[in-house]
């Protein structure tokens, strides 16, 4: 059963990949969507099975899968992303095992950045009201995280979440609202406890 379109959409003539990219409420079980997904699962998959035994075709699957990767940046798997062609991954940057970048709205991690296991960039939002979410609609928000920054392990950044370049997110904190840089952040909710 087709799930009903809100009333903002009774007009709309865009694809749900062009509601989706433009941050509106979108239904991402569509045909276009959900083939995009299987296809960055795959992938990703693909990529934690290839990287123990074989780092340059590693490389070569990672570089099909994201929008963007720097140079001499790692990512250790498993990796899990929604589409991974909306992660962007600058120079010189590591991520450790477990990272799970919901890539539903952009998400931008500059160079030289450090991100323990198991963080959680989550670009996807949800209604707040019942009937819409019921009827699987959502939306997302970008996420960017500046150069040189330091995610501890554990940490989850919300959607719409700016990270200020050389700020250090405490591990296991729960990022709800954006750091500026140069700051030290800890705790659910995030808050800054220093300068740096």
């Amino acid at each position: 059963m087709e799930s009903p379109v809100p009333p903002a959409f009774d007009s709309d003539d865009r694809s749900m990949r062009e509601r989706m990219m433009a941050g509106d409420l979108y239904i991402a079980d569509d045909p276009e969507l959900a083939a995009a997904s299987t296809r960055a699962i795959e992938l990703a998959d693909r990529y934690g099975r290839v990287w123990p035994t074989n780092r340059d075709e590693a490389a070569l699957i990672l570089r099909e899968l994201l929008g963007g990767m720097g140079e001499d940046s790692e990512i250790r798997p498993p990796l899990f992303v929604d589409y991974g062609s909306h992660l962007r991954i600058g120079a010189r940057t590591f991520i450790n095992y477990n990272f799970t970048a919901l890539d539903v709205a952009a998400i931008t991690i500059g160079d030289d950045v450090q991100i323990g296991p198991n963080v959680q960039l989550l670009t996807p939002t949800h209604p707040l009201e019942p009937e819409p979410r019921r009827n699987k609609w959502e939306a997302a928000k970008p996420i960017t995280i500046g150069n040189n920054v330091w995610i501890g392990g554990g940490a989850i950044i919300l959607p719409g979440i700016t990270v200020g370049e050389n700020s250090v997110i405490g591990a296991g904190a729960v990022v709800t609202r954006s750091v500026p840089a140069n700051v030290v952040a800890v705790g659910n909710p995030a808050r800054v406890i220093r300068s740096l």
